[in-house]
């Protein structure tokens, strides 16, 4: 049984920060009131359904922000996920999320790439692994491999505080000095997963994020019985958002839809209240304690004279907000399913940076023929992660076609990857219809709109992005642009957002309840001899040096032999 502690928190935002932060502080006894700007819950992560879709009573069709990816070094949010009640699902909503075993890479002439997305455990997948590897279809030179090989092993040798440091300030482009090599190694290996997965660019992204995160995915893929890559099985709001939204509000958060924050009132220590327009009226509401779980580019121009005399250093979201890029999806509503691969597939020749997921597959308790008009089959959900480059069939980037025009390039990108060495996986005639994401609004007159951007971590940005807690003694951010261990604009960076600043309210009110729990990103003791060693030379101003004295390689080298007998 909880204690209500007698300490009020107004949430302004209500996507996966919010909802994260409303669920630890309810969990704690604190009153929550949760105010959202759209009509439905979830933020960037929601599912929408398709205005005038639907006949016959049947449910609209679910569009997305865009597609949905777990991966397995992700903790917060799947912790959270299993506090959220699901029915006949032992760990809630958790239990809807369903493992890929696939990862393909589509290009246009050269032939198509098939990997594993997880350790194999079959022979299946070890057959998969070892033509991926062995197969010769990189087209990579034996310098390109060594070179990359040689940086990875810096990155997993390095000690925290060079990463913190040097790699922050360093590109993961100039990193992996990609302008040295062909431009197969810069899409297979510098673009690559981190690019089209996670949206951490290659000429943007530090290479402090960009090699941890890449790290992260490799360490998942070797460990046995872990998915490295996990979907939802069904329409997110369906299996995710709408049962937490009901469960939060059953343990008493006053969760609020369509209420947009208009302005935040300070004395000279604190905010003393925040004005909602809340379904075309406008309310001002007070509390002990706000936590702002709103996107950078949101909260930016609710930063006023009278916070800044506060905390002058929130002017420094003024920079971080021009940190941002695009990624958003759309979906094709098929006659047919086309199960293109049994996970992600990444299209690395498409200009657009483009990445699908066929979702029926993963579907299993979902009858598509509810939805619509009952004729559809199969969903193939696009993520578009680069907006800015010209396409093929209009020769413009993305930012600059219409929605129809962004369809049709996309549908082409995609049938040029897919369609070629005799096969037609996909044709016009399969397309029941499609859906672009809401938050891209149509050229105007000459440029489109993006709503819902995503930070992206450039080189030496550390700096710029605050902490969870504020000189405002009771004004906390919880938003996927703050310092986590996470590091990146996902779901997970939101939730573990929400997690400190939660913790703060719990330091500051002095109320007797448990911390939410923080993790740190995996690192494997395998080589903690290195990282050891390497930050004895960080201490003295050295370089990083791989090397170990022959003794300690040997005994290391005993140790590599367990590693790969027990797994990670």
């Amino acid at each position: 049984m909880k204690t209500k502690v007698n300490k009020k928190v107004i949430i302004l935002g209500g996507g996966i920060a919010g909802m994260s932060a409303a669920h630890e502080l309810v969990e704690r006894g604190f009153d929550v009131a949760v105010y959202e700007m759209k009509t439905i819950a979830g933020g960037k992560a929601r599912s929408i359904g398709v205005e005038g879709s639907a006949t016959n009573g049947k449910k609209l069709l679910p569009g997305e922000h865009g597609f949905r990816f777990f991966p397995g070094f992700y903790k917060h949010v799947t912790d959270t996920m299993e506090r959220i009640p699901y029915p006949g699902n032992a760990k809630g909503v958790f239990d809807n999320l369903v493992a890929t075993s696939r990862i393909e890479i589509a290009r246009f002439t050269n032939k198509d790439i098939l990997m594993v997305s997880k350790f194999p455990t079959s022979r299946k997948d070890l057959k998969v692994l070892i033509t991926s590897v062995s197969g010769g279809n990189f087209n990579l030179t034996k310098e390109e491999v060594d070179f990359f090989a040689d940086k990875m092993w810096q990155l997993l040798t390095s000690c925290k505080e060079r990463r913190q440091d040097e790699y922050e300030k360093l590109g993961w482009w100039e990193y992996l000095e990609a302008d040295r090599f062909s431009v197969n190694y810069q899409k297979l290996l510098v673009e690559g997963l981190t690019r089209t997965l996670v949206a951490a660019k290659a000429q943007l992204a530090n290479t402090k994020t960009g090699g941890d995160i890449l790290l992260q995915l490799i360490f998942d893929m070797f460990k046995v019985g872990k998915a490295s890559d996990r979907v939802l099985n069904g329409p997110t709001n369906e299996v995710w958002i709408d049962p937490w939204l009901n469960h939060l509000r059953k343990a008493g958060v006053d969760y609020h839809l369509n209420a947009k924050v208009q302005s935040i009132a300070c004395d000279k220590e604190k905010v003393i209240s925040t004005t909602i327009l809340e379904n075309g009226k406008t309310v001002e509401v007070s509390a002990d304690y706000y936590i702002a779980a709103l996107p950078v580019e949101v909260i930016t121009p609710l930063i006023n004279p009278s916070m800044l005399a506060i905390d002058p250093t929130l002017q420094r979201l003024q920079q971080l907000q021009t940190q941002v890029a695009w990624m958003n999806g759309m979906q094709f509503f098929l006659k047919q399913d086309v199960p293109i691969i049994n996970g992600h597939c990444i299209y690395i020749d498409s200009p657009w940076s483009l990445t699908s997921i066929s979702q029926k597959q993963f579907w299993n308790n979902i009858n598509l023929s509810d939805y619509g008009d009952g004729t559809v089959k199969g969903i193939l959900s696009v993520d578009i992660s680069d907006w800015e480059t010209p396409g093929i069939l209009y020769n413009k980037p993305a930012k600059e076609c219409s929605t129809n025009e962004v369809m049709q390039e996309v549908w082409t990108q995609i049938k040029k990857s897919q369609n070629h060495d005799g096969k037609e996986l996909l044709t016009d005639d399969m397309i029941h219809s499609w859906f672009t994401d809401p938050d891209i609004v149509d050229p105007n007159p000459h440029t489109s709109i993006n709503l819902e951007p995503l930070l992206v971590n450039l080189a030496d940005s550390w700096h710029t992005r605050p902490t969870s807690h504020t000189r405002i003694s009771n004004f906390f951010l919880a938003s996927d642009y703050i310092q986590t261990n996470t590091d990146l604009a996902t779901m997970e960076g939101a939730n573990e957002a929400a997690r400190r600043a939660v913790n703060c309210i719990i330091a500051v009110s002095k109320v007797k309840a448990s911390y939410c729990k923080i993790w740190d990103l995996h690192e494997p003791n395998i080589f903690s001899l290195w990282r050891r060693r390497d930050a004895n030379y960080y201490k003295r101003g050295l370089p990083w040096n791989g090397d170990l004295p022959w003794i300690i390689l040997i005994l290391q080298r005993a140790r590599l032999w367990f590693f790969f007998k027990l797994g990670i």
